[in-house]
């Protein structure tokens, strides 16, 4: 098995580009393992191979209960199909207004439900606001309007932060008192599970989440993620659905070899401890040492930062990739299980050059 200095040693190229995304890292050891161990003779096709057999039988270890999932190549499709999956086009999804689904995937939950609405709230560092979500569920006038049907949060939130166990619960909570399901767009799931420190079914489907869409291109795999049903009922002919979108790999071990590198010995886990550990680590110095504002709480693997203009243009010309995440002047700094202490050192001196 590949140790960590192995894993650092694989990504000496391309560091500049560390803090841009966690996308930007490469396989982790263990999943490059796993495909590799996975690419001997033949296999039957479309996920009736023992690699798919295996992370379903792992995924219900983990989660402590019995439930369905399924492989898809991304993000995007995992959460506009689960959605499909909930909602019929006269449907609505409540989610935040810098929701993922909202922001970032080019209408596919839109398209793929065939006409569901998204109906956005506000809140304060990406967590939905329940009073507001609420209101808007109770004012939409009935037959005239989408019917509210699914209420989707992100965890952790685009903003880095991270949902407990009781802001859930009421979020949950608020989803059967109007009858609705509650989504997960679990990307950086694990981030989240390894800064709360708690079990995987805790946050999930024992406190009402009925689909979590698990993400593992972030955490290390090249492409990846699960779409999870908690309840069968739900997954009835979804097999169907990823068809249908170009979604059902004919070569299905490799998606599964991915997750078995992950979930095996708890890869996973520690992947994203590491992942916020240097996050933690990179606020820390930035505050300290670069007395640099740190807007949001860095509950995750993400850290928000106030730069000016001059020296974001100073970083950008030096080989620093990040994005601006809001206006006027508030950057996302994302650090990945690859990311370092050295190329963590390297940023801020740059900084104070």
């Amino acid at each position: 098995m590949p140790n960590s200095a192995s894993k650092i040693d694989m990504q000496s190229s391309g560091q500049h580009h560390q803090f841009a995304s966690d996308n930007t890292a490469g396989i982790c050891p263990e999943v490059l393992a796993a495909l590799e161990e996975a690419n001997h003779g033949a296999a039957e096709s479309y996920g009736a191979d023992e690699w798919t057999s295996q992370v379903r039988e792992l995924v219900r270890n983990l989660f402590e209960t019995v439930c369905d999932a399924y492989l898809v190549f991304n993000g995007t499709a995992a959460n506009a199909l689960a959605l499909a999956q909930l909602c019929q086009p006269f449907h609505s999804v409540v989610c935040h207004e810098h929701a993922h689904i909202q922001t970032d995937e080019c209408g596919a939950p839109e398209f793929f439900t065939r006409g569901s609405k998204l109906l956005l709230v506000g809140g304060d560092a990406g967590k939905i606001d329940i009073d507001e979500a609420d209101a808007v569920i109770a004012r939409q006038p009935e037959v005239h309007a989408h019917k509210p049907r699914v209420i989707s949060v992100t965890e952790a939130t685009e903003f880095g932060t991270v949902y407990t166990h009781d802001e859930i619960g009421a979020i949950a909570e608020l989803a059967r008192k109007h009858e609705m399901f509650l989504h997960m767009d679990g990307a950086r799931f694990a981030n989240a599970i390894a800064s709360l420190g708690c079990s995987a079914k805790e946050i999930t489907w024992k406190i009402g989440v009925d689909v979590l869409c698990f993400g593992g291109t972030k955490n290390g795999a090249a492409a990846a993620e699960l779409v999870i049903f908690f309840k069968k009922e739900f997954s009835r002919e979804f097999d169907y659905r990823l068809k249908q979108a170009g979604q059902l790999p004919s070569k299905a071990r490799f998606l599964a070899a991915q997750w078995l590198g992950l979930l095996q010995n708890n890869v996973w886990l520690q992947n994203a401890k590491r992942s916020n550990a240097m996050a933690r680590k990179l606020a820390e110095r930035l505050r300290v040492g670069a007395k640099t504002e740190i807007v949001l709480p860095v509950e995750a693997n993400a850290v928000f930062v106030r730069l000016s203009q001059q020296l974001t243009h100073d970083l950008n010309s030096r080989g620093w990739h990040f994005y601006k995440f809001i206006e006027p002047d508030v950057y996302r700094l994302m650090c990945s299980w690859a990311t370092t202490e050295t190329e963590i050192d390297r940023f801020v001196g740059d900084m104070l050059r």
